[in-house]
């Protein structure tokens, strides 16, 4: 029986295997459609999955190795399954004639039950090809990412270039701020900056991070830019505080060693809030970015400033050449000296020469740069692409300014010609009388924020500065030629009123019909070689509030008879020699400068001028006398000045002080004397006193001694011969003898010291009690030592010192000072001082220029410590005696 059930169970297997066997051949065409099936399924998925997989490296991610894997095998699959098909097609071929039997079962059974696996395997790894949720990672992230700049070389950057690299590699520098006007390159030396990381020997740094800021300056997206190149997840980063976002970036950077280029800044980034953490902690990390303003780079606490200038002229045109191209300037021998002329127009700034080259590339024939180059000089805004890509990119400066009076005061200077000194003072003294100031009732607190505002404008690169007469102590301002026409763009309502601000400089004849054109003028300024032709009729200017004819030639007859809102006239150095009657007609007037005009008589019509807020009326050397009662008409008059006149008589003078005395806003006064009994008259009255803040004295017999008000700003003594002593007299007439400067009655206003032929006088030791004095000039002189009095607090604020021509003098001052304001020194004719009150400090001061003198008084200096002479040997300039 049990032998029987063994039989039985080996046969019923041996059918079931049998029959299994026959089943998977019945099936196998059914199995093959299948197959082909999911083959198409799998191809499908394969081609998802694989354009997939582009679309996340094209944005610089690497694919998973689970799913390359599988893409893999997934080609594999296809492979496998085709040769698969083909041996089925084959088999397919060998079946019995007449049948569909196979020939050779045991190979067919082979077939069909690979085709069954290969049908699952198929199904399930085309299954798993339709889950995946990623496909690729971001790649890590590479130290620096190349930022494009142009191919050729970038012309001018060197310099600065070398000063940055220099200091990236300076362990005690973490913070460089890179400034100057628009246009200059900043953006593109960073970039150069940036690329430098590149080279493959360079790798001190874990991680160059790139973000542009711009305005308005948008937190989150600086926040954001930094999150990217640090490649934090996206997960939950968008739904998290502003606080947590800086928190998260600045655990990831404390792990770095970083730099980080901040492109294109306006206002101070709070880094902090940012996320960045503090420099200077060992990690040796650094910052670097570039802005517009030297403001902002004190306000982001730069450790060192570096400003771009514009280019030198030779890399100027180099630049120029390469934008235009070769084939243009060679397209005629005279197109490469005009080329020149044009680059010249640009002044250097980078940003001007690239438009104005793209204007000019097309342009092969001499008629064309003609044509352009004198659109260039009278209205730069018709060469193309002027407007667009050159004034609206510098406008961005202008829009930054903090207030409608800083903007007002800019757009006012492009009323000067080009390349014009603009002296400081006559500046705000304009912007007062335009009432661009109004909102400080007193003329020191309004000349105080005409300062603030110049150093605005030069913080922001909208104006520079010039070269300082130290002599006088009188500054000078200039503007970018490229600014100015942006600012007189934006002055006309970015051109689309074109004689809203007119500026004519040199030109010759106007004629009566340019005249006419400016009906409608706002402001009007007329210099040099400019003149007016006589007119028909008086011309009519209903909205012009400015006038400046600082021109050598005289109006027409009538030009101010319809002037109904003027408010400034300035006729300084006019040829003018009659001021005409029709003046005092113009009663909104508030300033008028005559100053160094050949006028010798002024029209008792000024009477009128009952706003009148400013006189000027320095170096009027032909006027004859000063008519009574002008002066004390001025109802309103706030700032009078009368300096370097030659001479007027002594009851003029005394006329001219007891009117003064009875204006009653007059808070500011600048006066020339030349008798002792002006200066008693001055010195007499409280009023006088308190108001005077420059004061002439020249040629006056019998003064041996001076005192002199707190209020005094600038002091210049010429001719006194008998003067041995001056004083400080408070408003109480409280004489100041003390050694020790009391805020209160000292010269704490005093910044100039002119001293020119005072044989008697022998020191100066009142200048101690002048702590802010920033000029002193000595010359002609008996004085043996300049300060005798030991303070070491003296000539803190000096800045310019001229000794000249004074035999007996022997010392500055008995010790060493630290001089830590001083910028330049002239010497000459002092055979007697061997010893300059110098220390090692002066020399390391960043403000020492030049220390001027004759070849052999240089060499015969005495110094007490080598070193000094060593240090200050570099700051040396021998100089002609004559020149100096």
């Amino acid at each position: 029986m049990d032998f029987v059930s063994l039989v039985l169970d080996i046969a019923s297997r041996i059918c079931n295997c049998v029959g299994d066997r026959a089943d998977l051949l019945r099936r196998l065409p059914q199995n093959l459609d299948r197959l082909r099936d999911e083959r198409e399924n799998l191809n499908n998925a394969y081609e998802d999955v694989k354009k997939w997989v582009e679309r996340e490296e094209n944005d610089e991610k690497k694919r998973t190795h689970v799913v390359d894997g599988w893409i893999g095998r997934a080609e594999a699959m296809e492979k496998e399954v085709k040769e698969l098909l083909d041996r089925c097609d084959e088999e397919n071929q060998k079946k019995c004639f007449g049948t569909c039997c196979p020939r050779n079962c045991r190979s067919s059974y082979k077939l069909a039950k690979m085709v069954r696996e290969k049908m699952d395997a198929a199904a399930e790894l085309q299954s798993k090809g339709r889950n995946f949720q990623v496909v690729a990672v971001p790649l890590p992230s590479p130290h620096v990412i190349e930022r494009p700049l142009e191919e050729k070389p970038v012309v001018g950057l060197d310099s600065p270039f070398r000063e940055v690299w220099r200091l990236l590699q300076d362990k005690q520098v973490g913070s460089i701020g890179i400034y100057g006007m628009g246009g200059v390159g900043k953006t593109t030396l960073l970039k150069k900056i940036n690329n430098k990381f590149l080279q493959s020997s360079i790798k001190d740094f874990d991680i160059v991070i790139w973000v542009v800021v711009s305005r308005p300056t948008n937190l989150e997206r600086v926040q954001e830019t930094i999150r990217s190149r640090l490649q934090i997840p996206d997960d939950g980063w968008k739904g998290r505080q502003e606080d947590d976002k800086a928190a998260e970036i600045c655990r990831i950077l404390k792990t770095k060693k970083f730099v980080l280029l901040l492109d294109d800044i306006w206002e101070p980034l709070d880094l902090l809030r940012v996320g960045i953490p503090p420099l200077g902690d060992g990690n040796q990390s650094k910052i670097v970015f570039t802005t517009r303003s030297a403001d902002v780079c004190r306000g982001m606490a730069a450790q060192k400033s570096i400003k771009v200038e514009c280019l030198e002229e030779k890399e100027a045109f180099s630049l120029f050449q390469a934008k235009v191209g070769e084939d243009t300037l060679n397209s005629h021998p005279d197109i490469p000296k005009l080329a020149e002329m044009v680059a010249k127009e640009c002044k250097g700034l980078p940003l001007a020469l690239i438009v104005i080259a793209r204007a000019m590339a097309s342009a092969e024939t001499p008629e064309e740069w003609e044509r352009n180059l004198q659109k260039l000089r009278l209205y730069p805004k018709d060469v193309a692409g002027m407007e667009n890509d050159l004034f609206s990119v510098l406008a961005f400066s202008y829009d930054s300014l903090p207030d409608e009076a800083t903007k007002s005061c800019f757009l006012y200077c492009s009323l000067f010609p080009e390349d014009y000194r603009i002296p400081s003072e006559c500046l705000i003294q304009l912007w007062i009388g335009e009432g661009f100031l109004d909102e400080y009732d007193d003329i020191q607190e309004a000349r105080n924020q005409g300062v603030e505002i110049i150093e605005r404008l030069r913080h922001a690169c909208l104006m520079e500065a010039a070269s300082t007469d130290f002599l006088i102590h009188k500054r000078y301002l200039k503007m970018h030629d490229v600014i100015r026409d942006m600012a007189l763009w934006l002055a006309c309502e970015k051109g689309k009123k074109k004689n809203k601000f007119v500026v004519k400089d040199g030109i010759g004849l106007i004629r009566a019909q340019e005249v006419d054109k400016w009906k409608d003028a706002q402001r009007i300024a007329l210099w040099n070689d400019t003149s007016i032709e006589e007119l028909r009729k008086p011309p009519c200017f209903p909205n012009m509030e400015t006038l400046i004819g600082c021109m050598k030639s005289t109006f027409p007859s009538g030009f101010f008879t319809n002037m109904f809102v003027i408010r400034v006239l300035d006729f300084s150095n006019n040829r003018i020699l009659e001021l005409p009657a029709e003046i005092g007609n113009l009663a909104t007037l508030q300033y008028l400068n005559l100053s160094y005009a050949r006028i010798k008589y002024l029209p008792i019509e000024l009477k009128n001028l009952k706003k009148l807020r400013c006189l000027i009326l320095d170096g009027l050397f032909l006027l004859a006398s000063l008519p009574s009662q002008i002066v004390s008409s001025l109802s309103s008059l706030l700032l009078f000045s009368m300096k370097s006149y030659s001479s007027l008589s002594l009851a003029d003078e005394i006329m001219l002080l007891e009117e003064l005395e009875q204006l009653e806003h007059i808070n500011d006064i600048s006066i020339k004397l030349l008798s002792i009994q002006s200066i008693q008259r001055l010195f007499e009255s409280h009023k006088l006193r308190r108001s005077t803040t420059v004061l002439e004295v020249a040629l006056c017999r019998g003064v041996n001694q001076l005192q002199l008000s707190p209020s005094i700003k600038t002091l210049e003594l010429v001719n006194c011969d008998e003067l041995e002593e001056m004083k400080i007299i408070h408003f109480e007439k409280q004489v100041v003898t003390s050694k020790l400067p009391n805020p209160e009655c000292c010269f704490n206003r005093l910044l100039s010291v002119h001293i020119h032929i005072c044989k008697k006088l022998l020191n100066l030791n009142c200048l101690i009690d002048a702590p802010k004095l920033q000029s002193l000039h000595i010359a002609y002189s008996n004085i043996e030592k300049v300060i005798e009095i030991e303070d070491e607090s003296v000539f803190s604020r000096l800045m310019y010192l001229t000794l000249v021509d004074l035999p007996k003098l022997e010392s500055i001052y008995g010790h060493v000072l630290p001089f830590p304001s001083l910028r330049r020194v002239k010497v000459r004719g002092c055979p007697r001082l061997k010893r300059l009150p110098f220390d090692s400090s002066t020399s390391m001061s960043k403000n020492l220029e030049k220390i001027m003198g004759g070849q052999k008084w240089l060499d015969g200096l005495e110094w007490e410590d080598q070193t000094i002479m060593h240090n200050l040997t570099p700051f040396f300039h021998c100089s002609p005696l004559r020149s100096l």
